[in-house]
């Protein structure tokens, strides 16, 4: 339950010749409170409900709560969901033992691109593809919940 990542911007489209899989995801947030958001999403065909706690002070780590449930169900709260649907294309892409998930997004956060990175600890090593850029781990504006509300569009 305690999801640890670093995020990072995308400094160039080589992922897209790396990547073994893509997926495009809907988005939205019932409530987007940093302290605890819920988040309805839909991935290709499954729904999922993710509740996520507040960062912890390096904004690397927090609880995470998901569960799938069936995508009529994710598509009805999404229509409950605050403004501000997020909709993307998922990569993901080999690195070394890791697998980072790079989102391309449309819609007013078009011209963003994000990479992410799980670990099992904040200071575990990993393999830094050419094509990743500057780290914005603990950003807030590249958070999901904020990109809804401010998008990339408008900073």
């Amino acid at each position: 339950m305690q999801e640890i990542e670093r995020k990072f911007l995308v400094s160039s489209d080589a992922f897209k010749e790396e990547a073994f899989k893509t997926s495009n995801i809907a988005q939205g947030f019932l409530n987007s409170n940093k302290s605890r958001t819920v988040r309805i999403r839909i991935t290709d065909d499954k729904g999922f409900l993710t509740i996520k706690g507040p960062s912890s002070a390096s904004g690397l780590s927090r609880l995470e709560w998901e569960r799938e449930i069936p995508k009529d169900e994710a598509k009805t709260l999404l229509e409950l969901c605050e403004p501000g649907q997020i909709e993307k294309t998922r990569y993901y892409v080999n690195a070394g033992p890791h697998v980072f998930e790079v989102d391309e997004f449309y819609g007013e956060n078009q011209g963003l691109t994000v990479a992410e990175v799980e670990l099992s600890s904040e200071d575990e090593a990993f393999q830094k593809p050419d094509w990743l850029g500057q780290e914005v781990s603990g950003d807030a504006n590249y958070y999901n919940s904020m990109l809804s509300k401010k998008p990339y569009s408008k900073w």
